[in-house]
Formats: structure tokens, C-alpha cells, sequence
């Protein structure tokens, strides 16, 4: 490999291993409705064209802070959060129920132009 090339390659990787997308989930303890999409959507999500697209992180909303970049604070648990390369690019507050969810997780997905549909 010649030094240019090599120059080249390490100015790329460091942005290419920033460039992630994934689905921020707020919770809390003693939160029914995470409890709820945690029994409902927990087990299957990494499985769906959703999941493997955006895949789900967590964290506690008392406990820890994101380093993200959000368009306003987090009020409401659970919170699902879009994150694109370090930015909030939209945002589910609330858990609506299942049908509800997947509707709006892939109109979310969709606006940011974010392939889910074949996913993994």
C-alpha cells in the first residue's frame, strides 16, 4: 500500500466508524408502558428490517445522559429517539401499542431516508 493511499484510508475510517444509525430508548424504573414495550416488542425487535436498521440502545433517563445531539430534552419514558451520526433526526414519545409503534417507527425511518424495508 503506498503512503498516499494509506493517508488517504485514515482520514476515511475514523468518520466511516461515526457514520451509525440507531434507536435511542429513554426509560426509567417503575415505567408500565417500558415494561409493556418491553414484553411486546423487546424480544422481536433486533429480529425486524427496523431493528436491524436502527438497532435499539438504552438509557436510563435519571441515571446517564446520551452523548447525542437532541432537539429537546426527554419529559416522558419510554422515549424512542432516531439518532443519526450523533443527531436526533426524529422522535416516538410514548409507547401507543404495538400496531401504533410499528406504524410510526417506519414513517420515522422513512422521513429520515433510512432503508428498513430489507434490512440485515
Amino acid at each position: 500500500m503506498t503512503k498516499t493511499l494509506a493517508a488517504v484510508l485514515a482520514m476515511l475510517l475514523p468518520t466511516t466508524l461515526l457514520a451509525e444509525t440507531y434507536l435511542l430508548m429513554a426509560e426509567e424504573k417503575g415505567c408500565v408502558w417500558c415494561a409493556r414495550w418491553n414484553a411486546e416488542i423487546g424480544p422481536i425487535y433486533p429480529k425486524t428490517g427496523e431493528g436491524r436498521a436502527a438497532p435499539l440502545r438504552r438509557y436510563d433517563l435519571h441515571a446517564t445522559t446520551p452523548e447525542v445531539q437532541l432537539q429537546r430534552g426527554v419529559r416522558f419514558t419510554p422515549t424512542f429517539i432516531l439518532i443519526e451520526d450523533g443527531i436526533e433526526v426524529g422522535r416516538i414519545e410514548g409507547y401507543p401499542g404495538e400496531d401504533f409503534f410499528w406504524g410510526l417507527l417506519g414513517m420515522m425511518l422513512d422521513r429520515a431516508g433510512i432503508e428498513w424495508k430489507q434490512a440485515g
